[in-house]
């Protein structure tokens, strides 16, 4: 084998190597076993709306004030895991417990765009 073949077969070893580990990292992504974090606990939270007000009113408040959100009586609420938007829905009751149909989920696509 002459020099030149000698040195395209050390820099092409290396390279195939790197791409047979990643087919195998592929692989087992791929096997990978979604069961481990389906125990995980999240944050589920709902947001009737929000509002800015100075301190000063913050601390005037007592049992009874009343503080007007900038959402709309009727608009859906917002639902978030974490903190990230996932859905939006309607309160509802179930067996004397506030629940929420969501009527609107964000697509997994969308909340992977949020997230950056």
């Amino acid at each position: 084998m002459n020099p030149a073949e000698n040195t395209a077969l050390e820099n092409d070893t290396p390279r195939a190597a790197f791409d047979s580990l990643t087919a195998d990292a592929g692989a087992a992504a791929a096997d990978l076993n979604l069961d481990v974090i389906l125990d995980v606990s999240v944050s589920l939270s709902l947001e009737v709306g929000r509002t800015r007000i100075p301190i000063r009113n913050l601390l005037q408040l007592n049992q009874g004030s009343v503080v007007e959100l900038e959402r709309g009586a009727g608009e859906p609420l917002d639902v978030f895991v974490n903190g990230t938007l996932i859905a939006q829905g309607e309160v509802v009751v179930v067996n004397d417990r506030f629940g929420v149909r969501l009527t609107d989920v964000v697509s997994p696509a969308e909340r992977i765009k949020r997230l950056r």
